[in-house]
């Protein structure tokens, strides 16, 4: 029995219904057809009740612990500067030792190292200093590209136990 490594989706796109209906879908199903697990937040943890004054801290509880579970994050870093809690859900990752996968469609560039790095460069920690192109992502079709370090890593046996 084959294994899908989890991947926890990091993105901005779960507080907009229009940005749920499209870009987030059709992010979850590229991932998800090419063997990921996708631990997608909005519909994994916005479920908890809203109510009473702790809803807040819940949701970011389980979320932090579907960091902390997942094989892998994939960071939608989209924006100047991308989103606080993609940020923060991206730094726990790197901090965890996480394999980490970036993917930016936004064509604006929001860094002061010229031919370098697209971002601030500590967004790219969790990424190989050299080779670092393969983890970024920049349109959906390139998920499915067996070049980029993705595919190659959920082809590996995954770790976890059932």
């Amino acid at each position: 029995m084959s294994i899908r490594k989890t991947l926890y989706l990091a993105n901005p796109y779960g507080f907009s219904a229009q940005q749920r209906s499209g870009p987030l879908l059709d992010l979850v199903a590229a991932l998800d057809q090419v063997g990921a697990e996708v631990w997608e937040p909005f519909g994994r943890n916005n479920q908890i009740s809203k109510t009473g004054k702790s809803w807040a801290y819940r949701i970011g509880q389980a979320d932090t612990n579907d960091v902390r579970k997942a094989d892998g994050i994939f960071a939608v870093v989209n924006g100047c500067p991308p989103d606080e809690g993609v940020m923060i859900e991206l730094g726990m990752a790197i901090a965890w030792g996480k394999p980490t996968f970036l993917f930016r469609d936004d064509f604006r560039r929001c860094a002061d190292t010229p031919g370098s790095y697209p971002l601030n460069l500590m967004v790219f920690t969790g990424l190989p200093a050299t080779g670092w192109e393969r983890y970024w992502y920049s349109d959906i079709s390139q998920i499915s590209d067996p070049g980029k370090a993705l595919v190659p890593w959920l082809r590996e046996t995954a770790t976890r136990a059932i």
